[in-house]
């Protein structure tokens, strides 16, 4: 009965193991601040292709003061930023965070962030995974 015991943990254990080296990111980066301002955004896409959702609840790193979830929304026929609680990632599917959608607010750079700088950022799932993410910083867009 132990050994039987035994073998269900370490199945369960390697399932989640797999589940967590499973997502990846792509396609990230950080914009670096305009002049005089200490607040960017970070874009990313996230890929699942595990069979469950998996929630991502927050994102740190050092070289920030406070990192954030945000979307934008129209309401009333306006564009608002908004902060989000979490952003699930559905199973078998991934979730890009972009202009005009979901993207991270980096609210305080630590050091000034150069273009070609690559930044940490670690993500927090709700399951309790974690994944660092080493992000390039790239120039804002010109308009």
């Amino acid at each position: 009965m132990r050994l039987l015991i035994a073998a269900l943990l370490l199945s369960s254990f390697q399932a989640f193991a797999a589940a967590g080296s499973a997502l990846t990111v792509k396609d990230s980066q950080i914009r670096q601040p305009m002049p005089g301002r200490t607040v960017t955004v970070g874009y990313f896409t996230l890929d699942n292709p595990s069979p469950q959702d998996v929630n991502l609840t927050g994102v740190s790193s050092s070289a920030f003061e406070r990192a954030e979830l945000h979307q934008h929304s129209h309401q009333d026929g306006m564009m608002r930023m908004e902060k989000v609680d979490q952003i699930t990632i559905p199973a078998n599917g991934s979730v890009s965070l972009a202009p005009g959608g979901l993207h991270l607010m980096l609210f305080e750079p630590t050091t000034e962030l150069e273009i070609g700088q690559t930044v940490s950022l670690l993500l927090h799932f709700a399951d309790g995974q974690q994944l660092t993410v080493a992000m390039p910083v790239v120039a804002m867009p010109k308009r």
